[in-house]
């Protein structure tokens, strides 16, 4: 008897150890909007090591470009990108998840001036004027407005007086408020999130327009990637809202949840991508 405990007791041992020797799951994002980052991020390390039994680490870069290229290289196994890069990547990428905002799989785009800014109508009115994009890659921030400049044959180069990248939505918010730019793109799920944190700050600021929906910015996993991986991280992710710490971080997130989503949500980002990079 004493044996047979012996065995099973070094067979679980065994199993541990070889759960701690597997590799790392490693997934991307680029500078998250909340004040309390850090600890989020942590919170949500350890929310994904305990339902994967598996050590998590996040990887912070400034840019899509940065996280992709990491992708692409097998450096990171999964990331929270931007639909844009996302389509841009399809033979690098999958699509895992699509987080679910206000009961739907997606978000818009919004156009913003300084709120003391009362007579722009819309991005026509912007001629020669200072204009903020959050990042190249960025669907809301950059490809929508760029697409707007497009339908009326023009191009930002020549349209905007100047503009420039801050490399986050939270930065542009911030430039528009300030009066650094007197007009930005700005991701709407960021702004309003903004809005229920920081009201004092995006008072500052007038919404001119609302872009059409598209699908939420979306997590994507490489695709050499193990498909028990694959599996594993989108069954956990799926389930959050269905517990009670999952429910709660996204909560903290302002997400009711995640699904599986498909590829029809990107359709329009594609079009917009296509027509702005064959004019």
């Amino acid at each position: 008897m004493k044996s047979l405990v012996l065995c099973w007791a070094l067979l679980g041992f065994a199993h541990v150890v070889a759960a701690a020797e597997l590799a790392p799951i490693r997934i991307g994002l680029t500078p998250v909007f909340l004040d309390d980052q850090t600890s989020f991020i942590n919170a949500w390390r350890d929310y994904l090591e305990s339902r994967l039994q598996r050590k998590v680490v996040f990887v912070q870069r400034a840019s899509y470009r940065e996280v992709m290229t990491l992708v692409r290289s097998g450096k990171l196994d999964f990331a929270w990108v931007c639909g844009y890069p996302y389509v841009r990547n399809k033979q690098y990428v999958s699509l895992l998840a699509v987080p679910v905002y206000k009961g739907k799989p997606t978000y818009r785009s919004y156009l913003i001036v300084p709120a003391a800014d009362l007579q722009t109508k819309s991005i026509t009115d912007l001629r020669d004027k200072v204009f903020a994009f959050s990042d190249p890659d960025s669907n809301s921030g950059y490809l929508v407005p760029v697409y707007d400049l497009y339908g009326i044959q023009e191009h930002a180069g020549a349209f905007f007086g100047k503009t420039f990248f801050t490399w986050s939505h939270r930065k542009v918010v911030e430039a528009v408020a300030a009066g650094v730019a007197q007009a930005g793109a700005v991701d709407g799920y960021i702004w309003d999130m903004l809005a229920r944190q920081h009201p004092d700050l995006t008072a500052q600021t007038r919404i001119v327009k609302q872009s059409p929906e598209f699908g939420f910015p979306p997590f994507v996993v490489g695709k050499t990637v193990a498909a028990t991986d694959v599996t594993a991280m989108q069954q956990v992710l799926l389930a959050m809202s269905r517990d009670a710490v999952g429910e709660r971080l996204l909560r903290k997130l302002g997400l009711d949840g995640f699904v599986a989503g498909n590829d029809r949500l990107f359709d329009d980002i594609v079009k917009m991508m296509r027509a702005v990079t064959e004019k």
